[in-house]
């Protein structure tokens, strides 16, 4: 299969054509139709540019082309991983994207993720939840949704400033900067990028698995991340109590979610499974086994069991056979069985291989700890069988990076035998510690992490679950013990907008964010000379220049 790779303008991956194309295709247009009068061809080529995304379906599909890309630059070169950040809202998701373009000058291998954990907290009817999928699983479509919407508007306006660029060049008479803007019409890349949407542990059975991952895709989700947990038990990736299911459990999940994306015309579509055994204690199922050595059965071998007698079987006990011998397998109170204690990763690499022989094409192994030679060491096993096995990782804020890799230096230094009689271990993330020489080590870790963990680990995708939600507690923080202090209205302007203005932070013009200048545009477009516009001289927002 042919991916279109990176690089290239959107019109070609679209079917748009040149800016000059365009309007010549609209003035053709315009030419049969007698009475549209006052439609002009180039502001119908203009609309149409910033809008080159007509549904959620030309998302997914676009988005699928790019992700499916990445993966096999990624296969060739290990430096090439991706990146995302979660967003609980669209206009995070917006400026995120703004922010990476300014910066870098391309989105190329920057993605969204859509957390479930930001859901349930944040966009709930219920209000604030606990991430044990109780949020109305409709909400996550919604998102999608709205995620692309202000990323499309992002695209939107920032090609209306250039057409005012070009409108400007124009009556200045300046030919070379009118081609350089055209050329830039011409090359513009998109803000819309892939988003790995969370569709928990399916929310119900295999048929609500793949009626949710049809409004997902509708809505444009390139790839969907499910578990391996039990639905009505599901639980965080980080908390206890999570309960798994049996492989032909979540198969038909997996299958539910490919037969979703056939449907809807995304055949490219990615589905990233992710397995919760290593912090899995429990399962509410014995699988099912017709030989042994079967998929069930190696489930089952996992099983914490006991030897007994036949004459010993108790009032409502549950038995199997494990090498010719009954077995009682220990059953708690819940009702759920427990599997034998040090099993986890075993059940990982069982479970990773088994998604990605049947239809997964990114494995997710939620881990304790962000450590690369134990997550290295499970994808060593699993590439024995699949080569070409790639993870995505949550770098994830339950994690306390910095004092787990304190730790991890400071165990190192000792094991080499070098002196950390200076070093509390168990108070390492005081800031006293900050400056020395472990700390400083530490830090390296953590800032090579991704790049490291890419070339060891197999890591395609790093994400950050909850980076957003952090963000806008502790700078809400910032400025409410500004602004409600001594510094009142300074404590807004010397750290927000006097800050916005000069990092250039396109916030700075709300009123050109939230679409001022566009609905001008569209104004004249519409009604000419007599348009009432806001964008005029005595608009406050000409003082940001």
């Amino acid at each position: 299969m042919n991916f279109q790779p990176r690089g290239i303008s959107n019109q070609t991956i679209l079917g748009t054509g040149s800016y000059r194309s365009e309007v010549e295709a609209a003035s053709a247009l315009l030419k049969t139709k007698d009475t549209w009068n006052g439609v002009t061809a180039e502001a119908v080529a203009r609309m149409r540019l910033q809008n080159r995304f007509k549904t959620g379906l030309d998302v997914a599909r676009y988005t699928a082309s790019l992700m499916r890309a990445d993966m096999a630059a990624y296969d060739a070169d290990t430096t090439k991983y991706t990146q995302s950040l979660g967003c609980w809202h669209g206009f995070i998701a917006q400026q995120k994207l703004i922010s990476v373009k300014k910066h870098f000058g391309t989105t190329d291998r920057t993605y969204l993720y859509l957390s479930g954990w930001m859901i349930a907290a944040l966009r709930s009817e219920f209000g604030p939840l606990p991430d044990q999928s109780m949020h109305e699983k409709t909400s996550v479509p919604a998102l999608i949704e709205e995620l692309y919407t202000f990323l499309r508007q992002a695209d939107s306006r920032e090609l209306n400033d250039i057409f005012r660029s070009l409108d400007a060049a124009r009556k200045a008479g300046d030919k070379a900067k009118e081609e350089e803007l055209i050329n830039k019409i011409d090359n513009f890349q998109t803000h819309v990028v892939p988003v790995i949407a969370d569709i928990d542990a399916g929310f119900g059975n295999a048929e609500a698995t793949y009626l949710l991952a049809k409004k997902m895709i509708e809505a444009g989700a390139c790839a969907l991340q499910i578990e391996n947990q039990v639905s009505d038990e599901k639980q965080c990736g980080h908390q206890d109590g999570k309960v798994t299911v049996p492989h032909e459990v979540f198969l038909a999940k997996i299958r539910a979610c490919r037969h979703a994306f056939l449907e809807m015309g995304v055949e490219d579509g990615i589905i990233v499974t992710r397995t919760d055994s290593l912090g899995a204690g429990l399962t509410q199922q014995i699988a099912v086994s017709h030989k042994p050595g079967d998929l069930g059965d190696q489930y089952n071998s996992f099983l914490d069991c006991e030897e007994i007698d036949a004459s010993k079987i108790g009032n409502g006990d549950v038995v199997i056979t494990r090498n010719g011998k009954l077995m009682r397998p220990k059953r708690l109170a819940s009702n759920l069985y427990q599997f034998r204690e040090g099993t986890g990763q075993d059940r990982c690499v069982l479970d990773c291989i088994t998604s990605l022989q049947n239809g997964a094409d990114l494995l997710w192994i939620e881990t304790e700890k962000p450590n690369i030679e134990q997550i290295a060491k499970m994808v060593d096993r699993v590439r024995e069988v699949i080569p070409n096995a790639k993870l995505a990782y949550n770098n994830s804020p339950s994690f306390n990076w910095t004092l787990n890799f304190r730790w991890q230096v400071y165990d190192a230094m000792k094991e080499a035998g070098k002196d950390v009689s200076k070093y509390n271990r168990a108070e390492l993330m005081k800031v006293e510690y900050d400056s020395t020489p472990l700390a400083v080590e530490a830090d390296e870790l953590i800032r090579t992490f991704q790049a490291d963990s890419a070339k060891r680990a197999g890591i395609f995708h790093h994400l950050i679950t909850l980076p957003t939600y952090h963000t806008a507690a502790l700078s809400t923080d910032n400025l409410a013990k500004e602004y409600f202090g001594e510094q009142g209205m300074l404590g807004y302007v010397k750290n927000v907008q006097r800050a916005e203005i000069r990092q250039g932070i396109a916030c700075a013009k709300h009123q050109n964010m939230a679409g001022s200048d566009i609905g001008d545009e569209h104004k004249e477009y519409f009604a000419g000379e007599a348009a009432l516009k806001a964008g005029g001289a005595h608009n406050t927002m000409n003082q940001f220049g």
